[in-house]
């Protein structure tokens, strides 16, 4: 059973955890922590993630043994990512996710996910939010219950589901990026031509491009 440790305020969530697996054995993996504040979160390409009480803070670790058996690390964010969109639109959300890891309401986001590796453990944080956002972000389309989201978010990541059948389901869905763009080596470019290969990577003008978060 994956523990829960629900806090009031961190510096950020992933920090939190990092210094916490210094300490934790692997028989107490995995875990996840959740705080109502954060004051320093870390966001994609070393960007913060702004704080704001009552968002949505999470971050969790894996052991990489404990992690679908076709799954490749590159693909992480996209495999953990689409598993917190899913419960999203169970609740009732139109979200959708933009590759690799960003959560989007139409053309704004409203968070996002970054996995890295700590020796063997796979860590994952995500930010969304849910009552309040930045200027040029957005917020969630549903009311929802914090607790009951993580909770059943971290339900679907126990039942360690094989990446082709979480890719199936995202593939259907990957034509909502075609209007966006990502960047690339600090380029903005252009999804509207590019292919989801099967191994999560994309396609753009016979360039094989990988998350690299």
């Amino acid at each position: 059973m994956l523990q829960i440790l629900y806090l009031d305020e961190v510096d950020s969530t992933q920090t939190y955890l990092k210094n916490l697996l210094q300490k934790t054995t692997q028989q107490k993996l995995p875990i996840a922590v959740s705080s109502e504040m954060q004051t320093n979160g870390i966001g994609s390409r070393d960007n913060s993630w702004s704080g704001i009480r009552g968002n949505l803070f999470l971050s969790f670790a894996i052991p990489l043994d404990k992690l679908p058996q076709d799954l490749k690390l590159e693909s992480a964010s996209i495999y953990f990512a689409y598993l917190l969109k899913e419960t999203l639109s169970e609740l009732g959300s139109e979200v959708f996710l933009k590759w690799p890891n960003d959560f989007y309401i139409k053309d704004k986001k409203i968070g996002g996910m970054i996995t890295n590796i700590i020796e063997n453990t796979l860590v994952c944080g995500v930010g969304i939010n849910l009552i309040e956002a930045p200027v040029e972000f957005e917020i969630i389309d549903i009311e929802l219950d914090k607790r009951q989201l993580i909770e059943g978010y971290l339900k679907k990541v126990e039942k360690n589901l094989l990446w082709k059948k979480v890719f199936r389901k995202y593939k259907l869905e990957f034509h909502n990026n075609h209007k966006l763009f990502v960047h690339i080596k600090n380029k903005k470019v252009s999804l509207s031509n590019a292919k989801l290969e099967e191994d999560g990577s994309l396609n753009i003008d016979g360039e094989r491009i990988y998350s690299l978060r």
